[in-house]
């Protein structure tokens, strides 16, 4: 039977980046398959094809084997006949989101009717499933309790404002009505920040605390600067007011999630309250005695008089700031794995086939840096068409599902660059476990890898030295102490490939 030379012709605006969501609803394709035995397309072939199957003549009776399903509800089928021809087609899966939590209340089914960038948005990853059944109720009973709250701090912010003077000499409430309605909206405008971290940036938390909480210092900071130049701009007091409350407020998003998850991190016994309560008192303190001491540095006439000298002693005590927060940062020890951590230790078992332990580990973790800076670089979530680097024949597809067959994943070597990078694409039922197996496999490639060899025999050694090894270094894991129950390594949502066939 000869071979079929297949070419595909497929939208463009589907894969600008493996990073971003993609939506196939405005694109158009086209397919063409080709085989030096005959020039004719299935598409061709129509009613001939079908007249053929009813005979039971035709030989090539096509299949879908693999289906590549996109967190907006797209789906890309992946069909090869026996001639070794593909087809691919897209199409709306909608269906296939499954609620896991049949007990909850409020189920998928309930919330149909709201957009999925609003639940992505609002919810929790993973909702219903993931959080207990009284979740929903209690989030939608503590909105309006939120609400009244903030009602209360509006008409209580006039009435202080009042009270300090603003208004009183005008004979009435107006002018203390309007400054609490800049004050107020102020408050909105940082209320904004908080809103946009919680609900992009939700899920990072758990995988790196401390760097978002050095990160959040970070924004407070740049925002401090803008309440900082109002003396010298104060016709701009609520602009440059707003925006430092927008920083702060984006500050304040970022440390409070992060600072949950540190608490937790302490709290051995299971005493979550106690530990917050506690660390309360000590940022009372802490509170009370830096007040004390700013209202002496206020009450020093030069600070008072000369703006430089405010400006720069606020800049000492700020930079001081940073500095300790990293080293307060630097001594937490977390012995559940995320990204920077994994690539720490599957770097150390690679090379050296040790494994070190949560001190050493912790002291080595750059906490500034971003895991996809990190060397090599590994790219998750990488759409099938990107991974076969234009190769989209009927072989090539099939030896890479053969070869991934006991794993759930598929990582291939991106050549089209000078430097080394590995793309990963997850099938649907990975886990955090595969995700760390698909970084072992980099590491070793990355060690091992030679650019003029072949690259399948390449992929292929690395497997099986994986085959022979993970399980040791799973074991050096639990014997340095480290928490395998607790692996924060989150299978993208965005692409995950789900086999139908069998190789």
């Amino acid at each position: 039977m000869p071979w079929g030379a297949v070419q595909l012709s497929l939208p463009t605006c589907a894969f600008e980046s493996s990073r971003k969501p993609l939506n196939f609803r405005h694109c158009h394709f086209r397919i063409a398959c080709s085989s030096s035995s005959s020039s004719e397309s299935n598409l061709q072939k129509g009613d001939e094809d079908e007249n053929q199957a009813d005979h039971g003549r035709n030989r090539g009776r096509p299949h879908v084997i693999l289906v590549e399903r996109y967190g907006n509800g797209t789906a890309k089928r992946y069909v090869v006949d026996d001639d070794l021809k593909v087809q691919t087609f897209i199409e709306e899966e909608r269906s296939l989101v499954s609620n896991n939590s049949e007990s909850s209340h409020f189920s998928n089914s309930t919330l149909s009717w709201l957009p999925d960038i609003v639940k992505d948005f609002i919810f929790p990853a993973g909702f219903p499933g993931s959080v207990s059944d009284d979740y929903l109720l209690y989030m939608l009973l503590q909105f309006p309790t939120n609400v009244t709250a903030w009602i209360c701090h509006t008409l209580v912010t006039s009435s202080l404002l009042k009270a300090v003077g603003v208004g009183s000499f005008s004979g009435s409430t107006a002018a203390a009505s309007a400054a609490a309605i800049r004050w107020v909206s102020k408050d909105g405008i940082g209320a904004v920040g908080r809103l946009f971290i919680g609900g992009r940036f939700g899920n990072v938390f758990d995988d790196d605390p401390k760097q978002w909480r050095l990160y959040a210092d970070f924004i407070g900071s740049a925002g401090s600067i803008f309440d900082l130049t109002t003396p010298l701009y104060p016709a701009y007091f609520l602009p440059l007011a707003s925006l430092g409350n927008l920083a702060k407020a984006v500050a304040r998003g970022l440390k409070d999630p992060s600072n949950r998850v540190i608490q937790n991190h302490f709290a051995v016994e299971g005493n979550l309250g106690e530990i917050a309560a506690k660390e309360e008192v000590w940022e009372v303190a802490a509170q009370l005695l830096g007040l004390g001491l700013g209202i002496l540095f206020l009450d020093t006439p030069g600070l008072v008089r000369a703006y430089p000298v405010l400006a720069t002693t606020w800049m000492v005590m700020r930079l001081l700031h940073l500095w300790l927060r990293y080293q307060s940062l630097s001594v937490l020890q977390f012995n559940s794995l995320n990204l920077k951590r994994a690539r720490i230790l599957v770097k150390s078992h690679v090379l050296h086939s040790i494994v070190p332990g949560s001190v050493d580990c912790n002291r080595e973790e750059n906490i500034l840096l971003w895991p996809r800076f990190m060397t090599p670089r590994i790219t998750f979530g990488v759409p099938l068409e990107e991974m076969l680097f234009g190769e989209r024949t009927a072989p090539m597809l099939k030896a890479l599902l053969e070869l991934y067959t006991k794993e759930k994943y598929i990582l291939v070597v991106n050549q089209q660059r000078s430097d080394f990078e590995v793309f990963v694409s997850f099938k649907v039922g990975a886990t955090s476990i595969s995700v760390l197996r698909s970084v072992w496999q980099a590491y070793w490639l990355y060690e091992n890898w030679n650019r003029l060899g072949n690259a399948f025999d390449q992929l292929t050694k690395s497997l099986l030295e994986m085959e022979d090894r993970f399980e040791d270094f799973i074991q050096q894991l639990n014997g340095s102490g480290w928490d395998t129950s607790q692996i924060n390594l989150k299978v993208p949502r965005e692409i995950s490939l789900d086999e139908l066939s069998p190789i």
